[in-house]
């Protein structure tokens, strides 16, 4: 082809194959990382966003409502057992200890013992699931012999056997043996899942790529391991704490759980139940909460599962 020929040619007879470069730019603008993405898509919950803003209202309700109130959790008006009024919003009990401030310091207590319990959960999980993971083969065996050993045996009953002995031990009656009796096998959900994770992310590049660099167990956890499994972690630890305030709401519903002048969720409801009949409002309430409080942790859960699911990503 001469060099007329050429000059004849116009760009309008070429059509670019591929992105443009202003559509190239447009979408380089509109990428974002991962966890904003995350965020966003949690954003657009509508459930999921209900639950955190119940549950940041009831946190901040167990911390400001028994300071600010005018009553204390034990302190007896001599009003017994009197229906919910503008003086007292949740009534009162046999005692005559205002509802509404109890159920509040009951709050404390049942949110202190279930996050508790799920934290130590979590650190025992996480710790022993990596190494299972990592290591593999007869460790790996080993490690995950013992936890079905101790799946073997009912969680409940494991649960209100150490509640007893401990309870009447030289810990007494209070929150620790609470907290000890729901994390001695409440970790293991937690390190079965992290030994998942570990397993699929362990022969991924990176690692690999560490690990010929000469890094060490400990190296690999913290800096590869645990971050990419960070999100099937959060999702547990928002199903472990729910579970956790159950069970210590259905052992103290037994008699099993803290003791007077303390007062959970669970032991306001059995006292509650006694009095069905002629001061229902004594039940209600602490169910209420319960309930609503084991909801919005749910409902936290599932929506950050959408939102770290990878197979939802657009």
């Amino acid at each position: 082809m001469s060099q007329q020929q050429l000059e004849k040619i116009e760009k309008e007879m070429f059509e670019i194959v591929g992105g443009r470069h202003e559509e190239t730019e447009k979408l380089a603008k509109k990428s974002v990382s991962f966890w904003k993405e995350v965020i966003i898509r949690f954003a657009h919950n509508k459930l999921a966003i209900f639950g955190l803003i119940a549950l940041m209202a009831i946190l901040l309700m167990a911390i400001f409502a028994p300071i600010f109130s005018q009553y204390t959790y034990s302190e007896q008006l001599g009003l017994y057992n009197k229906a919910p009024s503008a003086a007292n919003w949740f009534g009162t009990d046999d005692l005559g200890r205002d509802v509404f401030v109890r159920v509040w310091e009951g709050a404390r207590i049942s949110l202190f013992i279930g996050i508790t319990a799920a934290i130590i959960d979590l650190v025992i999980g996480v710790v022993w699931g990596s190494i299972s993971g990592l290591a593999g083969e007869r460790v790996d065996n080993i490690m995950m012999r013992i936890a079905d050993v101790l799946t073997a045996v009912p969680y409940l009953l494991v649960v209100i056997v150490l509640s007893v002995v401990l309870g009447n031990g030289a810990l007494g009656d209070g929150l620790l043996p609470m907290i000890i009796a729901l994390s001695v096998t409440g970790w293991i959900n937690m390190a079965r899942i992290v030994r998942g994770e570990v397993l699929s992310i362990k022969n991924q590049e990176y690692v690999l790529a560490a690990r010929t660099l000469g890094a060490n167990t400990k190296h690999l956890i913290i800096k590869h391991l645990i971050p990419n499994a960070l999100g099937a972690i959060l999702v547990t630890m928002t199903l472990t704490i729910p579970m956790a305030i159950f069970t210590e709401a259905f052992l103290s519903y037994l008699g099993l759980g803290v003791s007077a002048p303390l007062a959970s969720w669970g032991t306001m409801a059995s006292e509650g139940n006694n009095a069905i009949t002629n001061a229902p409002w004594r039940l209600i309430f602490p169910a209420l909460m319960i309930s609503l409080t084991i909801f919005a942790f749910n409902a936290v859960g599932d929506g950050l599962r959408d939102a770290l699911d990878p197979k939802l990503r657009k």
